[in-house]
């Protein structure tokens, strides 16, 4: 390897590091076809987690061996040729499985390491990857869906995301980071890529240079999820797009050499900035690139959370994009190959992943929306969907997640057809759902949040699934999480706890509040109150 590995004389390593310091995570890329052709018993219990250097993890019960699989999407745009392949891997190997994730990939599930190669070879035909999909490395590279079409982008970032995202492919100098690595990037100035909430994130900006308009980013640093969730910082640098490679690489290194690996709980980079602060990473920063101008004028109005819905013209005259919501994020291959045909009917092809866990169709000619609209799949696959099944985002869940508490996949469509039936509103409610504290589902920047746990239940006998509710969350102005009520609830409870808990928003929003807008004013005393008296309601009480 062509650098240093600063931590090897460190002492209280953990387990990982030590065993990333014999084995770096891509060489189980050279393993996997001898393990394929010896089965999954071949496999040595000790590599199961390096699996996810090739964007594998073991579904629950690990011991089954049934892999999960998570394939790149960089900025969630994929051509025909890519959606089909992906469509067919699902509904051979996948048990007719397409899940979108919250960072524009898609998932799949049921896969043995027999079948592994195959499913390798048709992604490299068509260009796409699992590599780096999962492990402590970077992982996809989450952008505007709507990069080179998008009316609110100051430039395209499809060039950058993809220079950006294929130097760190199968890249060992950065294959053995201290955790999990997330980019962002993104010139829509309606922040649909989440970028306080990503470990590295580039945002929008311009700045006068030698009299000149420039149109470049802002850097924000140390973001993320998880148990402990913390907002990126940003450093008071601007720069160029042709600079955007080299800052990505610089800021990589940082968490790489300085990173923390003695416990994996404090091994994200947000650790390392939250320790440092914003001004000595900036510092750090511009050791490895030399100077930088001072930020100069940030453009993002406001938060769009990765919503598309609708028929938009597009930035070249004539042509539109057609936002579409995938309940909790779910296709069969059937619907997957359906959309591509579609999309290549219509359009160019193209299927474009949100972050929401949507997708979107471009490039669609204005005398031929209202034909497409026509297609029986827009049914379920809906353009403009009810308030709650549309802004509905949940994690893998207990199904398949071995961290997972809950299950969250069905529950959180169940519920949110529910609402829909029971409770009209006229603004959307952003509902996430996740299964244990990893916040795969992004539950910290909801509206309503909820976290699963296990529970002793009084009527009942033993553990049941509940959860704890969270409210308020936003990545507007900069982003502020939400804030948990007490009580836990019975997952059995939790539809009609919901229901009337929204009625209670409905009765006294004010006309067109949203619901974080309605949480800031009347304070989360108040809701613990209302909370208080429903749970009182709605839970049968045993003495």
């Amino acid at each position: 390897m062509a650098y240093v590995k600063k931590w090897v004389n460190e002492e209280k390593l953990n387990d990982t590091e030590k065993e990333k310091l014999e084995y770096d995570g891509l060489e189980i890329l050279k393993d996997i076809p001898r393990y394929a052709e010896g089965g999954f018993d071949s496999i040595p219990k000790e590599r199961w987690p390096m699996f996810k250097w090739a964007g594998l993890y073991l579904q629950k019960p690990k011991e089954d061996g049934y892999f999960m699989m998570r394939v790149n999407v960089p900025s969630g745009v994929l051509n025909y040729e890519q959606t089909v392949a992906l469509a067919h891997i699902a509904r051979d190997y996948g048990r007719d499985v397409f899940d979108i994730t919250t960072r524009q990939a898609v998932q799949f599930h049921w896969l043995r390491i027999e079948e592994i190669p195959d499913i390798f070879q048709r992604l490299e035909k068509v260009g796409l990857s699992s590599t780096g999909a999962c492990g402590d490395i970077t992982r996809n590279i989450m952008g505007n869906p709507l990069a080179g079409l998008d009316p609110h982008e100051t430039l395209d970032t499809r060039p950058i995301v993809e220079e950006v995202y294929r130097f760190f492919q199968n890249n060992e100098d950065f294959s053995n980071l201290p955790r999990k690595y997330k980019i962002s990037i993104s010139s829509n100035v309606h922040n649909p890529a989440h970028a306080e909430i990503n470990d590295l994130a580039f945002v929008p900006a311009v700045k006068e240079i030698d009299g000149e308009k420039v149109i470049g980013f802002h850097l924000k640093v140390g973001g993320g999820l998880s148990a402990r969730a913390f907002l990126a910082e940003e450093l008071d640098v601007f720069i160029r797009p042709e600079q955007v490679m080299e800052v990505a690489i610089a800021v990589t290194t940082i968490f790489r050499d300085y990173g923390y690996r003695q416990k994996r709980t404090r091994a994200r980079l947000k650790f390392l900035m939250a320790d440092w602060g914003p001004e000595k990473f900036k510092e750090k920063l511009l050791e490895y690139t030399g100077p930088l101008p001072e930020r100069g004028e940030n453009q993002l109005k406001d938060w769009n959370a990765g919503f598309f819905y609708g028929v938009h013209a597009q930035k070249q005259e004539g042509l539109n994009y057609v936002g579409l919501n995938v309940p909790v994020g779910r296709l069969t291959s059937a619907e997957v190959l359906e959309l591509a045909r579609i999309s290549k009917k219509f359009g160019d092809g193209e299927i474009r992943n949100s972050n929401s866990q949507n997708l979107l169709i471009p490039n669609i000619p204005d005398e031929q929306v209202e034909v497409l609209l026509k297609e029986k799949i827009f049914d379920r696959i809906r353009i403009n969907p009810p308030k709650f099944i549309g802004y509905a985002v949940s994690c893998t869940g207990i199904e398949y997640c071995n961290l997972a508490l809950t299950e969250t996949k069905e529950r959180m469509r169940r519920i949110a057809e529910y609402l829909d039936e029971e409770v009209k509103l006229d603004v959307p409610v952003r509902m996430h759902m996740v299964g244990c504290p990893n916040s795969c589902g992004q539950r910290q920047i909801a509206d309503i949040g909820l976290q699963g746990i296990k529970m002793k239940s009084k009527e009942k006998s033993g553990m049941v699934e509940a959860f704890e509710i969270y409210v308020g969350g936003t990545l507007q102005d900069g982003g502020k999480f939400n804030e948990k009520l007490k009580g836990k609830i019975d997952g059995d409870y939790l539809p009609d706890v919901l229901r009337n808990f929204l009625l209670y928003f409905k009765e006294n929003k004010e006309s067109e509040e949203s619901f974080f807008a309605f949480v800031e004013r009347i304070g989360v005393e108040q809701l613990q109150e209302v909370l208080d008296d429903i749970l009182a309601q709605v839970i049968p009480q045993v003495s």
